[in-house]
């Protein structure tokens, strides 16, 4: 077995285990199903917590409105309007939402994010981030004050508390709302909610001491999601709470959370974070995100929990208690983002705002220092191009360009190992049986003539974590969603919708699902031309002359083809562009240094029918 195909083998399958590795630990797990958990129709407030200015008291549960359970009769649609109908609420309408805020808790609970649609059809229905109690999959954004010392919870604003609309019939980008509540005991609270052209909410809370002697509260913001969330369920994709503590990120799974007792975990240190200058907390999923920002240089304490008892999850921002003197105003600002993790969004939000680690709210993984700068060209390149399938193909040939010095030289030693078969052939006769012998013969040989046998597996091997950060970065990034490429590519974030059993569509049947067992079977154009470039690939050299090499190289090519028949588009095409561009590049620099692949000639021979051994033949 020569050295060259010895090296090109050990490449070869250790980029399959490691793909295959990946999709056997990393599968996508059907999502749970979403359930709407019962809510207590009273809040379940904590105790008061002392009088004193560093602390933060507990921010009352969510749970306040009793949940509608929908019949089998009644859609989704219909339950989460019936939801809608029961409160007045104020419209939102700017460029990029639409929704509205119910008047019951001043509650943020109701959003759509107008340019993006649950579907490649821009007809289809826009995707819902938020969604009010008492319908289907509840998540809002709930504010308000805990009582501290003489004051109860009857006597500050919210989950249940009726406001009315002080300022403003319609929030819009130019045009904010105030919200006013008396508690008739001498506090008046105002709430003022306003919001860019973006994402980007901010809330502000006041409340005015009319009474005789001073009084205490805390003012707290609240995120909260009811039932299970649907996930995309991939190990390599964080969704559950985020949040920036203390200049850390903080990523815990709703699995995670589900675990611990709010009451005996909410003051340790992965539940509950005092901060200083600067941090926010909240939930985010695969493309969207809910988050609460307290303004910088305001203390506040993070916490995140879940509440067996009314099935929500939770994020609070408790800021410290305030001491309202007779006839003045406290205020707090909050901001709020809800909307796509758009990355020129949060980078302006994060560099404007000062919004400490934001940009890391995009699940960039434990190889950041490879897919920020990846998707970043990326980006740039699908700015100057206007479509990401070319962008991916520039940021190929920059890849396949920047790696072409060590590509040159594993290719000439390539070359120089094939001028060295006639002496290795010699001494193999020479030394007969002594493999010892074989091997420090060869050794010196290589040092003889200068050649590395282990530079042919250096460009495979780099590829490896390019390879899984790109995947990375084309699973994560909102920009990738629902972008298309050419001809019937529209969706470069999702596999290659055509397929082989239905003559890619020719036949009048639909393919099967991806789930279904002839799935892994339904293979379309860009996985065949991704087999089609590595058994292309393959040709530059002939098949080697041991019968079992020869059989794994032709099966490579194929068991790749189905191993990425169901990745994204997006990665599929990187892999033929890098296929593609590797063939020339090989081909050209062993043509420089005498060599003269028969690509043609490997073909044919590969298809001749293998004469039989002996044994065979004397049968």
């Amino acid at each position: 077995m020569d050295d060259q195909n010895k090296n090109l083998i050990l490449a070869t399958a250790l980029s399959a285990l490691v793909i295959l590795v990946w999709v056997t630990f990393f599968p996508p797990q059907t999502p749970p199903p979403t359930t709407q958990g019962n809510q207590q129709t009273t809040s379940a407030p904590a105790a008061s917590q002392p009088a004193d200015t560093a602390q933060a008291p507990a921010a009352p549960t969510a749970a306040g409105s009793k949940a509608v359970t929908p019949n089998l009769t009644t859609t989704a649609q219909e339950t989460r309007d019936k939801a809608l109908a029961k409160t007045k609420r104020i419209r939102i309408e700017t460029p990029r939402l639409s929704g509205s805020i119910s008047l019951m808790g001043g509650r943020i609970d109701d959003l759509e994010l107008n340019d993006y649609h649950t579907e490649i059809d821009p007809k289809s229905p826009k995707v819902t981030l938020l969604s009010p109690a008492g319908g289907p999959g509840a998540y809002y954004a709930l504010y308000g004050w805990a009582p501290v010392g003489k004051l109860d919870y009857a006597d500050v604003p919210g989950a249940n508390t009726q406001w009315k609309v002080e300022k403003g019939n319609t929030l819009t980008a130019d045009t904010p709302v105030t919200l006013v509540w008396d508690n008739g005991k001498g506090l008046t609270f105002r709430r003022t909610i306003s919001v860019d052209d973006n994402y980007m909410f901010s809330v502000r809370q006041t409340v005015t001491n009319n009474g005789a002697s001073p009084l205490k509260v805390a003012p707290y913001g609240i995120i909260a999601r009811h039932g299970d969330p649907k996930v995309a369920g991939f190990y390599i994709l964080h969704e559950g709470v985020v949040a920036s503590a203390d200049g850390k990120l903080i990523e815990i799974t709703y699995k995670k959370l589900k675990k611990r007792d709010p009451l005996q975990d909410e003051p340790g240190v992965g539940e509950a974070h005092d901060i200083g200058k600067a941090g926010w907390i909240g939930f985010t999923d695969k493309y969207w995100m809910t988050t609460l920002i307290p303004e910088n240089g305001q203390k506040f304490k993070s916490v995140a929990k879940y509440l067996p008892q009314a099935s929500i999850y939770q994020t609070d921002v408790r800021m410290p208690i305030m001491t309202v003197e007779p006839g003045k105003t406290a205020s707090v600002k909050t901001m709020l983002f809800a909307g796509a993790k758009e990355y020129e969004t949060i980078r302006h939000y994060q560099d404007n705002l000062g919004i400490v680690q934001f940009i890391d709210s995009i699940d960039w993984g434990w190889f950041f220092f490879l897919t920020k700068p990846i998707f970043q060209v990326l980006h740039f390149m699908n700015k100057v191009l206007g479509n990401m399938g070319w962008a991916i193909i520039s940021l190929t040939i920059l890849i396949k360009a920047l790696m072409f010095p060590l590509a040159y030289k594993s290719y000439v030693s390539m070359a120089r190992m094939k001028e060295l078969q006639p002496e290795i052939e010699k001494l193999k006769e020479r030394v007969g049986e002594d493999k010892q012998k074989l091997q420090q013969e060869m050794m010196k040989l290589y040092k003889e003539k200068k050649v590395n046998p282990a530079a042919g597996c250096l460009p495979i091997l780099l590829q490896i974590p390019i390879f899984f950060s790109l995947y990375k970065v084309i699973f994560v990034t909102i920009e990738l969603y629902h972008a298309p490429f050419i001809l019937w590519i529209k969706d470069l974030s999702a596999p290659d919708p055509t397929s082989i059993l239905n003559l890619f569509g020719l036949l009048p049947w639909d393919a099967p699902g991806h789930g279904s067992a002839l799935g892994i079977l339904s293979l379309g154009v860009l996985p065949i031309l991704l087999g089609i470039s590595m058994w292309l690939q393959q040709k530059l050299n002939p098949a080697p002359a041991d019968k079992m090499q020869a059989q794994i190289f032709a099966w490579m090519p194929w068991v790749f083809m189905f191993m990425l028949g169901r990745f994204p588009s997006g990665l599929v095409l990187y892999w033929i562009a890098n296929n593609t561009i590797t063939f020339t590049q090989q081909y050209i620099i062993l043509r420089s240094q005498g060599a003269k692949p028969d690509v043609f000639g490997n073909i044919i021979s590969s298809f001749k029918r293998k004469p039989k051994d002996d044994k065979t033949a004397r049968k």
